[in-house]
């Protein structure tokens, strides 16, 4: 059995628990990954990790697709059962006029930094977060660094000093 016949196995309990949580499924390059609806991000993390063992959140990383891109934005939440010794991406998209998302540090305490380095960076928001807020860059920087479209300069000379 490949390590992605082992993962179908759980694509399939998802499907059985609620049709709606899976919009697509990429088996690609010996990895499965599992576009889910944002508006169910949580809720599919929550039966993952206590109905099948997705005990730790390996990684979590934003990503801008290009602001000609809709839905502009992803967010890729790496699952790691140390029980299955099995791993499982899940992917949202994000539109740029709603880049926001239910925050999973409830399920999660390492989602709390990597959450907020991804608003931080990307302008992502994480609706329920406990303290969202700049993690990398200074409080009063203006933008979101990582976006295709800021500028590589940046809008003005920045200074610490």
């Amino acid at each position: 059995m490949s390590n992605t016949e082992g993962l179908q196995v759980f694509v399939e309990k998802l499907k059985a628990q609620n049709e709606s949580w899976v919009n697509e499924v990429i088996d690609a390059l010996g990895e499965i990954t599992v576009i889910v609806p944002a508006e169910s991000l949580f809720e599919v993390c929550s039966f993952l990790k206590s109905e099948h063992d997705f005990d730790l959140l390996a990684d979590l990383c934003g990503c801008d697709r290009g602001p000609e891109e809709d839905p502009r934005f992803e967010v890729n939440y790496h699952l790691f059962s140390t029980v299955h010794y099995k791993r499982l991406r899940l992917k949202v998209l994000l539109t740029e006029d709603h880049p926001n998302v239910k925050s999973v540090t409830e399920l999660w305490k390492t989602a709390n930094w990597h959450e907020r380095e991804t608003y931080d960076l990307l302008g992502i928001i994480f609706d329920e977060h406990p303290d969202l807020r700049r993690i990398l860059l200074p409080s009063d920087f203006d933008g979101h660094a990582l976006r295709k479209d800021y500028p590589l300069r940046g809008y003005e000379p920045y200074s610490l000093t």
